[in-house]
C-alpha cells in the first residue's frame, strides 16, 4: 500500500510513522493521562485498515485526520490536544516551503498527483514542466492573495472547484470560437508579422495551424476552428489551377478543351486539399503550445454553414478528406498507425445528410466509420439544436461548452466581418469556471429537504462571489497581453492599449457555473438514481434552479452566466477524496474513488443506448452552457450499421452526443485490442496488456474519451476505476434501433 505526500510523490505506507507521532504526542501528557502501548498500537493498526479500504493511495493529510479521529474515540483528550498541536506547529513550518516543495519534486518527475492531471501532457517534457512550475506559483499566490478565504477554503474542501487556478495570477480567459474567416479573409498579425489573405488553400490551412499555435499559448482552454471559413478558398485554388494548366497546355502547343483543362485542375485541387488536410491534422498534433501541450483544437464541420452550390460542395470534399485522413490516424514512434487526441472533430448531422439517399449521406457513412475506428467525431443535431438555441447552430468551445445564443446589439469587437442583425459567434469566448459539488450538498444535509436547499442556496452565493472573482480579474485587461486574441481578429480588432472590458458585458462572453455529482446527489436525498422516475422530478428541479440562479445574476449583473456540465477531468478523484474525508464511505453514493461527471448516468449503470440518450437529453436542455452525452460502445468497425443507427437517433433526440469506442496499441508486442486496466500488488490501478503483460505506459499507446477530448497521456486514480467501471450501452450484435 502507498500514501502520497505533500509534495505529490508517492511512498510505501509504514505504519512505524504513525506510531511514532503518536507516541511523541503521548509522553507530553501526564502519565495517568496517557494511552498504553497497545492503545497506541491499536490505533495505528486502525488507521492502517481504513486506508487500505480507501481503495487509493491516501494522502498525509487524511491519515493525520484518521488519527486524530481514532484518538479521540478513546476519549483521551489531552493526547488528541497535543497531537492536533503538534500537526498545527508543522504545518507553519512547512508553509512557508510547501510551493517549492511542489516544484521540486515536479521537476524530479515524481509528483503523481500532477504527473496524472492533465491527460494530455507529459510531465517529463521541459516544456510542461515549465508550465507546471509557473502553475504551482500561480496556484499560489492565488490562495494567498487573490481570492477571498472562505473561496479558497470552499476550493480546497472540495464544496466547489475553482477551475484553472494555475492561470488565474494572470489576465487570461478560459476558451474560444476563433474567428478565423474574418482573419483570413481581411488579415492579421501573428508576432509581428503581417499576414495577407492567402492565395490558396493550403496556404490558408499553414495560416490556420499559426494562429491556432499562437491563440494556444494566449489562453488557457480549448479553440474552435470551422472548416467553412477555409472552404472558400478551395476555389481560390481552382481558379489558379485553371489559369496554370492552360499556360501548360499552351507552353506544350496542346489545344485543350475547357473540360480538359478543368479536369486537370479539378485533380489539382484534390490534391492541394489533401495536402491541406494533412497539414492541419500534423501540425496540430505536432504543435507544442507554450504550455507544453498540443493546442486542444476543436474543428467544426457543418455543411449547411455556407450558401448551397459550389461553396458547400467544396465544404463537401473538405471535410470528406479529413475524415478520410482521420480514419488513418498518425503513426506514432514505432511506425504504427494510431489514434491522435487532436484535432477534436464535431459533425452536424442535417437533413441533407442523415438518410440513405440524401445528398451527402456518402460523408455521413464515412464519419461513422471513422467514429468506429478513431473515437471522433461527435456529433451535434441541427434539427434539435435549432430547437433550443433559437434557431442556430453552432460549434462548441472546447470540449463541451456552449456559448449562449447571441443577444449583442452593436459591433463590440469591431470585427471587419461583422454584418448587422446577423446573430454572431466566432469571435466569442468563455470567461471561466467554477463548479458546485452537488454530493456534497446533499451528504451536508443528512438527507432533510428543507435543510438541503437551504445549504444549496449558501453554496449558490459562494459560486457567485467566486465567479465574480473571475470576471473581476479580466476586467481592466489590455489588448496588448495577447494581440493575436485583442487586437488581430481571434476574438477582436481592439486598439492598442484599449481594454477588453465591453466584451465582458452584454453576452458577449459567458462565464459558466459548473455542478458535478447530480446522480450521487439524487440518490443520497431520494435512495435511488435520478433514472428512477421517482426521483427524476428531484433531479430536475436542482437543475432548474441553478438555471434561476444564472437567469437571476444575468439581470443583476448584465454577464451571461450560464450552467455547465462540468466534465471532471482530475477533478472527479478530488471530489471524491474530500468527500470520503467529511463523510466516511456511504455506499452507492461516496464509495468509489469518483463522483460522476455533471448530469450523466453513473458509469456502472445497465442501461440501453437509445434509453440513455434520451432520458439525458432532458438534461442537456437545461445545461444550456455546455453538455455532452455518450454512449459506450465496443469494437464496432465490422458494425457500421449500428453506428449509423445511434447517429440516426442523436439526430431525432438530443443537440450534442458521441460514441466511446476504444482504439489502442501494445509497442512490445504489436497488440492492437483493447489494453486492460488491473490492480497491482499495491493496490494501485495500472494498464496491462492482455497479450504479453506489458505495464511499462511508456511503452503503449492508449486513447480514451474521459471528459469530451480524447486523452493519451493515462490518468489519475480516480479517473482510472472511473473507466475501468464502465458498462456497455450497445451491444456487439445490435445493429438498428426502431424507436426514435
Amino acid at each position: 500500500m502507498k500514501i502520497i505526500k505533500r509534495s505529490g510523490s508517492e511512498m510505501i505506507f509504514d505504519i512505524s510513522k504513525i506510531t511514532a507521532a503518536i507516541t511523541k504526542a503521548n509522553r507530553e501528557v501526564p502519565e495517568p493521562e496517557r494511552l498504553t502501548r497497545e492503545q497506541v498500537l491499536k490505533i495505528s493498526a486502525n488507521v492502517e485498515d481504513m486506508c487500505e479500504r480507501l481503495g487509493r493511495s491516501a494522502n498525509v493529510e487524511e491519515i493525520q485526520d484518521m488519527v486524530e479521529d481514532e484518538i479521540m474515540a478513546t476519549k483521551h483528550f489531552s493526547v488528541a490536544r497535543k497531537y492536533i498541536t503538534y500537526r498545527y506547529t508543522r504545518q507553519l513550518v512547512r508553509k512557508s516551503n510547501s510551493t517549492d516543495k511542489q516544484i521540486l519534486s515536479l521537476l524530479e518527475c515524481n509528483n503523481e498527483e500532477v504527473k496524472q492531471e492533465n491527460s494530455n501532457k507529459n510531465p517529463t517534457v521541459n516544456s510542461v514542466q515549465r508550465d507546471y512550475m509557473a502553475g504551482e506559483v500561480s496556484k499560489d499566490i492565488t490562495k494567498r492573495f487573490l481570492l477571498p478565504e472562505d473561496v479558497v477554503k470552499a476550493h480546497e474542501d472540495g464544496i466547489i472547484h475553482f477551475h484553472d487556478s494555475d492561470y488565474f495570477a494572470q489576465h487570461m480567459h478560459n476558451c474560444c470560437l476563433v474567428n478565423l474567416e474574418d482573419m483570413l479573409q481581411n488579415g492579421t498579425v501573428i508576432s509581428e508579422t503581417m499576414i495577407e489573405k492567402p492565395k490558396s488553400f493550403s496556404t490558408a490551412c499553414n495560416i490556420a495551424t499559426q494562429i491556432i499555435a499562437q491563440i494556444a499559448s494566449s489562453q488557457y482552454g480549448g479553440q474552435s476552428i470551422s472548416l467553412a471559413h477555409l472552404a472558400p478558398f478551395v476555389e481560390v485554388s481552382r481558379k489558379k489551377f485553371r489559369r496554370v494548366v492552360k499556360a501548360e497546355y499552351e507552353e506544350a502547343g496542346i489545344e485543350a478543351t475547357e473540360a480538359q483543362i478543368n479536369t486537370v485542375a479539378e485533380k489539382r485541387v484534390r490534391e492541394e486539399i489533401n495536402r491541406g488536410v494533412q497539414m492541419i491534422q500534423y501540425q496540430v498534433i505536432t504543435l507544442m503550445t507554450t504550455n507544453g501541450q498540443a493546442p486542444f483544437v476543436t474543428v467544426f464541420m457543418y455543411l449547411d454553414e455556407v450558401p448551397e452550390g459550389r461553396t458547400r460542395d467544396d465544404l463537401a470534399m473538405v471535410i470528406e478528406e479529413m475524415l478520410h485522413q482521420r480514419i488513418k490516424g498518425v503513426k506514432n514512434e514505432k511506425g504504427v498507425f494510431i489514434t491522435p487526441a487532436f484535432p477534436k472533430l464535431i459533425y452536424v448531422l442535417e437533413e441533407d445528410n442523415i438518410t440513405e439517399g440524401s445528398k451527402y449521406y456518402e460523408i455521413t457513412k464515412l464519419a461513422a466509420k471513422c467514429t468506429a475506428k478513431r473515437m471522433v467525431p461527435d456529433y451535434i443535431s441541427e434539427k434539435v439544436m435549432k430547437n433550443l438555441k433559437k434557431g442556430d447552430v453552432y460549434t462548441c468551445m472546447g470540449c463541451r461548452s456552449f456559448l449562449t445564443p447571441d443577444r449583442t446589439q452593436a459591433n463590440y469587437a469591431n470585427a471587419l466581418n461583422y454584418q448587422e442583425g446577423k446573430r454572431k459567434y466566432y469571435g466569442r469566448f468563455n470567461q471561466g469556471v467554477v463548479t458546485v459539488n452537488l454530493v456534497d450538498i446533499a451528504c451536508s444535509s443528512d438527507g432533510d429537504f428543507d435543510r438541503f436547499w437551504e445549504i444549496f442556496d449558501e453554496r449558490m452565493k459562494l459560486c457567485k462571489k467566486a465567479l465574480m472573482c473571475r470576471h473581476n480579474r479580466l476586467k481592466g485587461t489590455v489588448s496588448d497581453v495577447a494581440p493575436i486574441l485583442w487586437q488581430y481578429g481571434a476574438l477582436a480588432r481592439l486598439k492598442k492599449g484599449e481594454t477588453i472590458d465591453k466584451l465582458l458585458y452584454d453576452g458577449y462572453s459567458t462565464i459558466s457555473l459548473g455542478y458535478a455529482g447530480l446522480c450521487e446527489c439524487t440518490r443520497y436525498m431520494t435512495g435511488s438514481s435520478h433514472t428512477d422516475p421517482a426521483s427524476t422530478p428531484f433531479a430536475l428541479e436542482i437543475m432548474k434552479k441553478l438555471n434561476a440562479y444564472c437567469n437571476e445574476w444575468k439581470q443583476e449583473t448584465n454577464i451571461d452566466f450560464s450552467i455547465y456540465g462540468t466534465p471532471l477531468e482530475s477533478t472527479t478523484y478530488k471530489f471524491a477524496k474530500c468527500l470520503q474525508k467529511r463523510f466516511g464511505i456511504i455506499e452507492g453514493v461516496t464509495d468509489r474513488n469518483y463522483i460522476t461527471n455533471s448530469y450523466h448516468v453513473h458509469v456502472t449503470e445497465e442501461i440501453d443506448a437509445f434509453e440513455k440518450l434520451k432520458f439525458e437529453s432532458m438534461f442537456q436542455e437545461l445545461s444550456p452552457g455546455g453538455a455532452i452525452s455518450y454512449v459506450e460502445v465496443p469494437e464496432m468497425t465490422n458494425n457500421i450499421d449500428a453506428v449509423i443507427s445511434v447517429m440516426q437517433f442523436i439526430y431525432d433526440n438530443i443537440m450534442y452526443a458521441e460514441l466511446n469506442t476504444k482504439s489502442d496499441y501494445c509497442q512490445v508486442c504489436g497488440y492492437d485490442g483493447q489494453i486492460q486496466i488491473v490492480t497491482d500488488s499495491n493496490g494501485k490501478l495500472i494498464w496491462e496488456c492482455p497479450n504479453c503483460g506489458n505495464i511499462d505506459q511508456d511503452k503503449m499507446n492508449v486513447a480514451r474519451r474521459t471528459c469530451g477530448y480524447i486523452g493519451t497521456q493515462f490518468w489519475n486514480q480516480g479517473r482510472t476505476q472511473e473507466i475501468k467501471e464502465r458498462v456497455l450501452h450497445l451491444s456487439t450484435g445490435e445493429l438498428t434501433h426502431s424507436e426514435g
